[in-house]
């Protein structure tokens, strides 16, 4: 292994650095406005690579994702026959279950999780509303989709979202309590 300092790998190291210094001071001025539009996040103040690069990452695709909705709106067909309709469903479903289940037990539990269970479960609810009522064939089969998506779909969906909100101010909550304690005892 070469250990030379001056071996043709370092300018590959120096651009390496560049792009992270570049990434993070790009991470810092998103840090920035978002500190000054909702206050320092005084709960989980994680400032890993890993964590501040993430929302970044998901812009970044937010922005990727803009165009190629215009275009798949565009280009794909308004009729397609899937040779897998049944299990695409199926599975969904058992996505859904799933879901519906953790919700329930982390409800029950009073888990500091059923903030996740609950924002992953109402998203899969606003889903299965959405693509029921999109590939209905119409008549009867359109009415029933219409009517379970706003009879139990959407009211179990906005549930689900507000149990998500409403619990993780309960964690914060909790948490900053915890560490007002933690500051009492010490003084």
């Amino acid at each position: 292994m070469d250990t030379d300092p001056n071996s043709t790998d370092q300018p590959a190291d120096d651009d390496r650095h560049g792009v992270v210094r570049a990434v993070e001071q790009v991470v810092d001025r998103l840090d920035e406005r978002v500190g000054a539009a909702e206050g320092t996040n005084q709960v989980l103040p994680d400032n890993t690579r890993l964590v501040r690069w993430a929302a970044l990452l998901f812009l970044v695709c937010a922005a990727i994702l803009l165009p190629w909705i215009v275009i798949a709106a565009f280009i794909l067909p308004s009729h397609q026959l899937s040779e897998n309709y049944d299990v695409a469903w199926a599975g969904y479903d058992v996505g859904l279950f799933i879901g519906l289940v953790s919700t329930a037990v982390c409800t029950l539990r009073r888990s500091a999780r059923l903030p996740i269970a609950a924002a992953a479960t109402g998203a899969l609810l606003a889903a299965d509303a959405w693509f029921d009522v999109l590939t209905s064939p119409g008549g009867w089969d359109l009415a029933e989709a219409i009517a379970m998506s706003v009879l139990a779909e959407l009211p179990l969906a906005a549930l689900c979202f507000w149990l998500a909100f409403h619990s993780q101010e309960v964690v914060e909550r909790r948490l900053l309590l915890l560490s007002g304690q933690r500051r009492d005892r010490r003084s």
